[in-house]
């Protein structure tokens, strides 16, 4: 791993971050045991199937909610080739909330706007989002890679489907984070849909050479950088940057740990708590990045 301070980062996780991502940290630090992550994961689970309460740091309603899947999935794919219990009834809840084009809404209804961020509260039930969508369908590719309650699901195969013709409508140069979620699935289902390879190089295109992409609405210093778009080696979607760049990125990471061991948030943040939770959470993604970059 690029020199980091593995030591203060433990200090950091066992002083402010929530359970769930200290287990997440002793997966990657070795010392951890998946079932013990799934069970920190139970936590946010609703009786629908899905997830809420907060598992998204800034859309902490408890009902459940695509961003909530998003994370869950993001948990699942930690811990494989551990498989969830609950991953085909998270598949069922995700059927049952798709609308008939078979996209999901950016956000359900807000029951508890507090400590919300707003873009999650003024969602439109009623219309389908290729970001949240391209978000939850790509880690759910990831997922199945291990899970056949995942990759057999029709739920997948008409999100799937939504997706690719949701991309192949885009003729001009979409919001920076529903481009960067069309990429990871786009290169989720590079090797098995026949429609990805030509869209991912189309959308490509839409990256600037240095790979440095504002987020429209963010703080003025709020960007995705190339390891955003592309953090696994290997994957085509990495093959759109340059070694050199990748390289200068995994040392920029690795250098932003701060005095405390933890990583910063660089966007706002919507309640102290949700501060801390999102800088626990940023410090195992720094950590992960950096792991698999080896």
């Amino acid at each position: 791993m690029t020199e980091v301070d593995l030591s203060a980062a433990a200090s950091f996780m066992a002083a402010h971050a929530r359970i769930l991502d200290r287990r997440r940290f002793q997966l990657i630090t070795g010392e951890g045991d998946p079932s013990a992550v799934l069970a920190a994961l139970d936590g946010y689970r609703n009786p629908d199937g899905g997830y809420g309460w907060g598992l998204e740091p800034d859309l902490r309603s408890p009902e459940s909610q695509p961003a909530g899947a998003l994370h869950a999935l993001e948990v699942y794919a930690d811990a494989a080739p551990a498989k969830s219990p609950h991953s085909a009834a998270l598949c069922d809840w995700l059927e049952a909330v798709s609308l008939p084009d078979g996209g999901l809404p950016f956000a359900l209804p807000v029951t508890d706007p507090a400590g919300c961020a707003p873009w999650w509260v003024r969602a439109d039930p009623a219309t389908s989002s290729l970001h949240i969508t391209a978000a939850v369908a790509g880690m759910a590719h990831r997922v199945a890679a291990t899970d056949p309650a995942v990759a057999e699901h029709p739920w997948l195969a008409r999100a799937t489907d939504y997706c690719l013709r949701a991309i192949d409508a885009i003729d001009t140069a979409p919001p920076a984070l529903e481009l960067m979620y069309a990429l990871q699935f786009l290169d989720a289902v590079h090797d098995t849909r026949p429609e990805a390879p030509p869209l991912l190089t189309r959308l490509g295109a839409y990256l600037p050479a240095d790979g440095i992409l504002h987020v429209e609405g963010g703080t003025e210093n709020e960007a995705l950088r190339p390891l955003d778009f592309a953090p696994l080696p290997g994957r085509p979607v990495r093959a759109l940057f340059p070694a050199e760049v990748v390289a200068g990125e995994l040392r920029r990471l690795a250098a932003a740990q701060q005095g405390d061991g933890g990583w910063p948030v660089e966007y706002t943040v919507f309640s102290p708590a949700s501060g801390l939770e999102w800088r626990g959470y940023l410090t195992v993604r720094a950590l992960w990045l950096l792991s698999r970059n080896r």
